[in-house]
């Protein structure tokens, strides 16, 4: 099924580019308003600044020519009129209400008919007699204000493209540790466990791809692990099988032949070969049992009667020394169980004479061993390695995998004759 929702590059996208539009929004009105303000500011100074001028060189005295100063703007309005506003001379209105105004010696300043106009007083000994108004083209003042707004527009347009660009880098280094953890976890889930996780610079994204890599190798060890279990398994349960089968197909064999001990040695076979059955089970599961104290009396004693009559119609002898005061040791017994059963089934079926079981102490754990007097192994040749044309070599195998599983160790101590130690560790008391 697919997941459905916004993509993590067009999530990190809007919302970093609608952050930047609100914040820039947030600056750029007041911002435009200061501008336009500033511009009114600025105009109105100006026209202050010349009027003051042209108020300075108008005679005091209406009706004298006045010689307006040089280097004023083409633009402006220049006017100058009585107290009642009505205009003497110059541009302007015939009628003013700003002139008017400055009747109370006082510069003020206002839009009239589409300018921005000033009007200053002409200081005179008599008081004020003419009033100097200078005007300019308002839509001039509101083009000033709209070429502000639109160098504001275009640096916001910049910030926020900037944003955009920042943003759909900043989405890509996020999203891509997150697409490259769902096409790993994809090929986890359809069998490769060759997972591995690159540093992409983002904490919890290297945490999720190392996590998946462990699992990943977990996955693949215990998976090749249950492989060869099954394997070794598999042998394990045929040996047994094969033999129940000869001792029965022996009897029928012999005509006339009592068929009972068949029957009962067959039956005896069968429940070994059950148990083995439960064992290997229990031991393949996943949640696999605690430890527990391994009882080493006990356990040999069930050796004592499960290898002994075999060993003895071969004419061979068992032997079981078990030292006193071992140390104690945890360990399923049905590993130990079914390594033993191995090493034993081996010095069977490949060794000679005496078969030797030694229980040592060997100070933080203790020593299984077993030996016979057999040819024992061919120099160069590792027994626990798995060979079609060498049965013996995939139960040693099997047997190894289990001693490691209880954190001991099944190792060659003598190739001729054979000795196998099983090491397993101590248990705290």
């Amino acid at each position: 099924m697919t997941a459905r929702g916004v993509p993590l590059r067009r999530r990190v996208l809007v919302v970093i580019v609608s952050v930047t539009a609100l914040a820039v929004t947030l600056f750029l009105v007041p911002l435009a308003v200061a501008v336009s303000l500033l511009v009114h500011d600025q105009t109105v100074a100006a026209l202050q600044r010349d009027a003051a001028w042209v108020a300075a060189a108008t005679p005091d005295e209406p009706g004298t020519p006045v010689e307006l100063p040089a280097g004023l703007p083409g633009d402006l309005a220049i006017g100058g009129y009585d107290m009642s506003g009505t205009r003497l001379f110059g541009d302007g209105p015939a009628h003013s209400g700003l002139a008017a105004a400055s009747k109370d010696g006082r510069v003020h300043d206002t839009v009239e008919g589409g300018f921005l106009a000033v009007s200053a007083p002409v200081p005179s000994d008599e008081g004020t007699a003419v009033v100097i108004r200078v005007a300019t083209p308002n839509s001039h003042v509101e083009h000033r204000v709209q070429q502000a707004w639109l160098l504001l527009g275009g640096l916001a347009l910049i910030v926020i493209a900037l944003a955009a660009g920042v943003a759909t880098r900043q989405s890509t280094r996020l999203a891509a540790p997150l697409e490259r953890l769902t096409a790993a976890a994809q090929a986890l889930g359809g069998g490769d466990f060759s997972v591995r996780a690159f540093p992409s610079g983002l904490r919890e994204a290297d945490e999720a791809g190392q996590a998946l890599e462990s699992t990943a190798r977990r996955l693949g060890a215990v998976l090749s692990r249950e492989r060869a279990f099954s394997a070794d398994v598999s042998h394990q349960l045929r040996t047994g099988l094969t033999g129940l089968l000869l001792g029965l197909e022996s009897a029928l064999s012999r005509p006339g032949a009592d068929l009972e001990p068949a029957v009962r040695a067959a039956l005896a076979r069968g429940e070994r070969l059950q148990e083995v059955i439960d064992d290997l089970v229990r031991l393949s599961r996943d949640n696999r049992a605690p430890a527990e104290p391994l009882d080493l009396c006990g356990l040999m004693e069930e050796v004592r009667q499960e290898w002994q009559g075999p060993l003895a119609e071969q004419g061979r002898r068992l032997t079981i020394t078990v030292e006193p005061e071992l140390p104690p040791t945890a360990a399923q017994p049905a590993a130990v169980r079914q390594i033993l059963r191995v090493l034993l089934d081996n010095a069977l079926r490949h060794g000679a004479g005496e078969v030797a079981v030694t229980v040592a102490d060997v100070g933080p754990g203790l020593a299984v061993e077993v030996s016979d007097h057999g040819p024992g192994v061919a120099e160069g040749v590792d027994p626990f390695v798995r060979s079609s044309g060498d049965s013996h070599g995939i139960g040693l195998a099997l047997a190894r995998s289990l001693a490691e599983a209880e954190g001991g160790r099944l190792v060659l101590s003598r190739a001729r004759p054979p000795l196998f130690t099983l090491l397993l560790p101590g248990r705290d008391t």
